[in-house]
């Protein structure tokens, strides 16, 4: 009965997760390996290198058919003020897939140079493909369904906007993100019990100071905050984290996130340790999700794993595209 009882409350939440996943990626940890442009368009060309940084996550490893996402994202500043950004994503989620792409564009101003306020903008454009993978269908015995209904995989694209700003004060950041902007067009015949309405409100914000002089520490708490405009779901990853660097400004880091249901504080979705490095041009992220609802049983966790190389290095003539974390 218990495993009956699982094999529902699968089914339900992949549903959900089907419905709720297209222009929807999954940001788990992938923002925290020093790649804000993973939440907000309008990092695009902040710090002083064209970044490329690969990702690779496996939700509920050990469960078949769970949510598994690839994804590239690069940006760099092509003068003064002025940044871009690409993104590239594969996600898969049991028979559903979509994959696509964010181009995204970022300007920054200095608002106050003597007490370093800056403000930036961002928008991309997003351009997503979508299907199901009807190939997998079976009838239980492992055997194809036949049905000519069952065709074309349900193949859709869509194009969609995300906007957003961003303030930052010394090593104070805020930055504000709608995404999704436009409704999403339904087939009048095999998609309308879909949501339309795909626009989701992020807010990220954290401070990053340093140590004791001399010491080569690094410390960043931060708050991620993502809500649906469909359902009104919304979520907040607490996180914290620090770097410690040598004299050659490489450095390795650590921290920790804990992500929850609003309404739900004391009932975390995922909580789990963070760890990477940055030696020369390379960098590498690995971050560990412990499952804490019912399906921690049968699954060991998520898993992300970072990739990263920095190019080009050159510091801007402005102070608004220089980053707060120490290269």
């Amino acid at each position: 009965m218990q495993i009956q009882k699982l094999y529902i409350y699968l089914l339900l939440l992949v549903i959900a997760n089907g419905y709720g996943q297209e222009l929807n990626l999954p940001v788990f940890t992938q923002y925290l390996a020093d790649n804000n442009f993973v939440v907000s368009p309008t990092y695009a060309g902040i710090g002083d290198n064209l970044k490329i940084r690969a990702n690779g996550l496996t939700q509920w490893v050990g469960i078949k058919g769970a949510p598994d996402n690839q994804s590239i994202y690069g940006d760099a500043r092509i003068a003064d003020r002025t940044g871009v950004g690409l993104s590239l994503y594969n996600d898969r989620n049991g028979n559903t897939i979509q994959t696509g792409a964010k181009f995204s564009f970022a300007h920054h101003l200095t608002l106050d140079y003597y007490s370093k306020q800056y403000l930036s903008f961002g928008i991309s454009y997003n351009i997503n493909n979508f299907r199901v993978d009807t190939s997998k269908f079976h009838n239980g015995d492992g055997l194809p369904i036949s049905n000519p209904l069952i065709t074309d995989d349900r193949r859709t694209s869509n194009n969609n906007f995300d906007v957003g700003a961003l303030y930052r004060f010394k090593g104070f950041f805020l930055s504000f993100n709608a995404n999704n902007i436009l409704s999403k067009k339904l087939d009048e015949k095999i998609r309308i019990s879909e949501p339309n309405l795909l626009l989701n409100y992020q807010v990220y914000s954290g401070y990053t100071f340093r140590g004791p002089k001399k010491s080569g520490l690094e410390f960043e708490p931060s708050i991620y905050y993502q809500m649906f405009s469909s359902d009104r779901r919304s979520s907040t990853d607490v996180n914290f984290k620090f770097r410690k660097y040598n004299r050659n400004e490489d450095y390795f880091w650590a921290g920790i996130s804990y992500r929850f249901l609003n309404d739900q504080f004391l009932k975390p979705l995922n909580i789990g340790p963070m760890v990477g490095f940055q030696k020369s041009i390379f960098y590498f992220g690995y971050a560990y999700q412990i499952t804490t609802n019912e399906l921690s049983a049968y699954n060991s966790g998520t898993h992300v794993v970072t990739i990263g190389l920095n190019f080009l290095q050159g510091i801007s003539n402005c102070p608004c595209v220089q980053s707060a974390v120490r290269k």
